[in-house]
């Protein structure tokens, strides 16, 4: 029987003793003795019982002792609530406390044999549900620390987001209130309003200008889910948009541009049509016509967000794979090109942090232009924690681009020697033994780097002759299309002339390397044939071949020949001995006849 069946059955035991004993309380209220409310219930008279049956099983053997201490304690507690009594109770002859201590410790063995087993197992069983969910709980932990990370190393300053803040901090408010002032325009009259300004709500990733046209509140936003601290959204459109983009579709298929521009008429907020517009802009010039049909499809997406969508913490997504999502991404991105123009790099930073953000699996590329605006807006301790904590397994060291902004970021750190992360970089590596690496592991940005800076220095002709670097490829497709896309976006960076000299020193390291032999590493040693035993007497490195032997050689088709006259015959009889060395015997007998000739 189980512990818990035990104790369920002795509670039941105890409730139906007291049930009689308190009704004859009740009745005889002045007894003198409280004995006598139960003379029926002895508690040991049941041991004497109990002795007389040999054939009761060891089970309810164990049942009787635990009803003797239910019964005893019942007993103890009546005499100790009637103590108050004035008659004094008399002696009993059995000691109740030694009987009582007795009856405990047969009753706490009798438990301890019963759930022995069922203990040991379940010890067992909870040892084993413990450790499994240490390790969930832990892997979870691990989980959850990373995304906090994401989200801390992802989040978005909203007072940097903004072109006009950044342009204020270089230039001046005054030398830029001044500008806007002077070529500040009529504003242009909507089709269907009103003259004068209007009142737009205040947003943070762009101030709208005063001749766009109100919100229609044609798009709006909807939360799909909250998962491990993330909040899914996705965009809606109402009817007006949808018919909108039906008639764009239609437009966009026959390739008619003025169709697309009456939409905006009626429709001024469609961001389809609105980034049609810009694209025709900036093809044909109008870069700022550009930047503003731009700015307008950020306003209406930022006046479409929900009430609980807040990118700037960066733990708010929105899912490339719903197609009511992709134009945010595509605006985002030309966004950021255009603040990059205007050499706004550190609100430029801003919103490919943004872009990243919103879907982790980075479909418009910002991994590949983070590291560039990161450099130009010379935050360079925010790029080396960003590395370390956006991959936990440092794969992004791998990419072309921050094999090579790396170097940079602490080349920078390095002559800065109040920076903080300066220690750290010490103890890592070097900018030096990082471009080193970059250079091994991507030498064909090398050749294209010189190619399109462009590198005209005599040194750099020399280097890229080297067959380390004259015949590198990328070795797959993909690899180079993220070659170029590096050698496009960041080949700028190398025209300052600190970075040169850093970039060349470390190429000539890796020349050095070309004096080691890969003979040299290997474990198996090759036998040499008696005929290629003469490189083997000459020092691979320090062997040079004549012209002129090679020619005898070739016209031969032997050895080539020694000359024996005027030479220490020892030093031929040695050199005889030698199976490539072959003596002239031709030129030998001439020089003898000569001789002779004089002689006579």
């Amino acid at each position: 029987m189980s512990a818990r069946m035990l104790r369920r059955f002795l509670a039941d035991q105890e409730q139906k003793e007291k049930n009689p004993a308190d009704s004859k309380q009740e009745e005889h209220d002045d007894s003198d003795s409280p004995v006598q409310c139960a003379p029926s219930g002895n508690p040991f008279d049941l041991l004497d019982d109990q002795e007389d049956e040999p054939g009761v099983s060891h089970e309810f053997v164990a049942h009787d002792d635990v009803e003797q201490t239910v019964s005893s304690e019942s007993f103890s507690r009546t005499t100790a609530g009637n103590r108050k009594s004035k008659k004094k109770k008399k002696p009993s002859k059995v000691n109740p406390v030694s009987t009582k201590s007795k009856q405990d410790k047969d009753v706490d063995i009798l438990l301890k044999e019963l759930s022995m087993d069922r203990t040991s197992q379940q010890f067992d069983l909870s040892n084993d549900q413990v450790q499994s969910e240490m390790s969930k709980s832990c892997s979870s932990n691990v989980k959850v620390d990373c995304k906090k990370q994401h989200s801390l190393i992802l989040s978005v300053e909203p007072k940097f987001l903004k072109a006009e803040n950044e342009l204020r901090r270089i230039f001046g408010s005054k030398v830029v209130s001044s500008f806007e002032n002077s070529y500040a325009g009529v504003p242009r009259q909507v089709h269907g309003g009103r003259r004068g300004s209007h009142s737009h709500r205040k947003t943070i990733l762009v101030a709208p200008s005063n001749h766009w046209p109100h919100w229609d509140g044609s798009l709006s936003m909807d939360l799909l889910e909250t998962k491990d601290g993330e909040h899914f959204f996705r965009y809606t459109h109402s009817s007006s948009y949808e018919h909108a983009q039906q008639i764009f579709e239609a437009a966009k298929a026959a390739h008619d541009i003025n169709t697309i521009a009456s939409i905006l008429l009626h429709h001024p907020y469609h961001i389809e049509s609105l980034l049609t517009i810009a694209d025709v802009l900036k093809f044909s010039g109008e870069h700022q016509s550009s930047a503003d049909a731009i700015g307008k499809c950020l306003y209406a997406l930022e006046c479409a967000w929900h009430s609980l969508f807040n990118p700037m913490q960066g733990n708010c997504r929105l899912k490339y794979s719903h197609d009511t999502n992709k134009p945010v991404f595509t605006v985002l991105f030309q966004h950021m090109q255009n603040l990059n123009r205007r050499g706004c790099h550190r609100s430029a930073l801003e919103v490919c942090k943004l872009l990243l953000s919103l879907d982790p699996d980075d479909p418009m590329g910002a991994l590949f232009c983070i590291d560039y605006f990161s450099l130009r807006a010379e935050e360079y301790d925010w790029l080396e924690k960003f590395v370390d904590v956006y991959k936990s397994d440092n794969s992004l060291w791998l990419f072309p681009n921050f094999s090579y902004s790396l170097p940079i970021c602490h080349f920078y750190l390095e002559q800065n020697g109040t920076s903080k992360g300066l220690d750290k970089v010490t103890e890592k590596a070097t900018s030096g033994d990082l471009m080193e690496q970059a250079l091994m592991l991507h030498p064909l940005i090398l050749k294209k780097l010189v190619a399109k800076a462009p590198l005209k220095d005599v040194a750099w002709t020399k280097i890229l002759k080297h067959s380390f670097f004259s015949s590198c490829e990328a070795g797959s497709p993909s690899l180079e299309h993220l070659i170029n896309i590096y050698v496009e976006r960041n080949f700028i960076m190398w025209r300052i002339p600190d970075l040169q000299k850093l970039l060349k020193e470390a190429a000539l390291c890796v020349i050095e390397y070309s004096h080691l032999l890969v003979s040299d590493f290997s474990d198996s040693v090759p036998t040499i044939p008696p005929d290629d035993l003469r490189q083997f007497m000459i020092d691979p490195r320090a062997l040079v071949v004549d012209n002129n032997a090679e020619q005898v050689q070739a016209a031969g088709g032997g050895m080539v020949p020694r000359e024996v006259l005027n030479r220490n015959p020892v030093m031929v009889f040695l050199e005889s001995m030698l199976p490539w060395v072959t003596y002239d015997s031709a030129g030998d007998a001439d020089a003898a006849g000569e001789h002779h000739q004089n002689g006579d």
